[in-house]
């Protein structure tokens, strides 16, 4: 099993033709059988030699979604492939080897305890994201119950659903408002919410919180918790993301202006008319920005108290928490 693809696409790069991964041709399939061993081992080699970032855990994924599985069983490995199945194969990576995604190669991701459908442009869910969801559900277990036992909360950007999912999924009580500007990603979390049988628990609108904030406020408000995973990243830093994300995932998901600030500007500004009193605000940002985040809405919010910022796994300050002031009673 050995080509000369990559050498090929190395040299097309150097010559300055070389646009697309689709403009060469995959490798050919092999003409015997092959084991399922044989074929994680060519394709992550293939994966490593054309530079594709993950090459074992792509190849890995890809051959186990084939096999109808989350991982290869061992005793798989050894199994000789039908040819269906290498067919299958050989088409997924061909596919991974133009730099798509492997949650977009196999269209299903795991987010904490849910699988759910993926497809471009839609944002892929991170496992930071994980940590928010952990965030928002400890602080929610831990209010104090009133008289109505209902909580709400609004997600601002919900691409794929993940968050607002994932937070309904492990709290009964809880009902989720969710938007985005994307109707691609409207579509996307509709059909897994009703494919994880949530949909009675969700809204999911179709709106730009830039531009339509006020429909956003009639159709939501109030609501005890605001989270967000934004587009956070600062401009300059979008041109050097892998081409992964820059080829396949959606621009405005990602890219929060110059200096990363600009969506999450527009949440704090309009979350007090959202938010019921002390309700929480909770946003996955970048880690240069916590202090920024607290600066601002200081002088320019005064409806809302920053209450801490919280490091990811890594250590990095990436979550932001802010709460929306209780209103001054009239003392008479």
């Amino acid at each position: 099993l050995h080509f000369h693809f990559s050498w090929f696409c190395f040299v097309c790069q150097r010559r300055g033709q070389f646009h697309s991964l689709h403009t060469c041709s995959p490798p050919a399939l092999p003409v015997g059988r092959i084991t399922a061993l044989q074929a994680l081992e060519f394709w992550k080699k293939h994966f490593e030699e054309s530079g594709v970032t993950e090459p074992d855990l792509s190849s890995h994924y890809i051959v186990a979604h084939s096999l109808g599985g989350k991982t290869v069983q061992q005793r798989k490995l050894t199994e000789f492939l039908s040819r269906e199945k290498t067919e299958q194969i050989w088409k997924l990576c061909t596919k991974r080897l133009s730099r798509m995604p492997v949650q977009y190669v196999i269209q299903e991701w795991d987010f904490r305890d849910l699988t759910l459908t993926m497809r471009p442009p839609v944002f892929i869910p991170r496992p930071e994201t994980e940590e928010l969801v952990e965030l928002v559900l400890t602080d929610l277990k831990n209010k104090p119950s009133s008289g109505d036992t209902v909580q709400t909360c609004l997600e601002v950007g919900c691409g794929s659903g993940a968050v607002s999912l994932s937070l309904l999924s492990s709290c009964p009580q809880l009902q989720v408002v969710a938007l985005d500007r994307s109707q691609e990603a409207v579509e996307l979390t509709k059909e897994n919410a009703s494919r994880l049988k949530l949909q009675d628990r969700i809204q999911i609108h179709h709106l730009d919180f830039m531009t339509e904030a006020d429909e956003a406020c009639s159709r939501c408000s109030p609501v005890s918790v605001l989270v967000s995973n934004p587009p956070y990243l600062f401009s300059d830093d979008v041109k050097t993301l892998e081409p992964e994300i820059l080829r396949f995932e959606d621009p405005f998901a990602l890219d929060g202006g110059s200096d990363g600030l600009t969506v999450i500007k527009q949440i704090l500004t309009v979350a007090p008319k959202i938010l019921s009193d002390r309700g929480g605000i909770y946003l996955e940002v970048d880690p240069r920005h916590p202090p920024l985040i607290q600066q601002w809405v200081e002088a320019n919010v005064a409806e809302l108290r920053y209450v801490e910022t919280r490091p990811d796994i890594n250590s990095r300050p990436r979550f932001c928490v802010l709460q929306k002031k209780q209103r001054e009673l009239d003392v008479k």
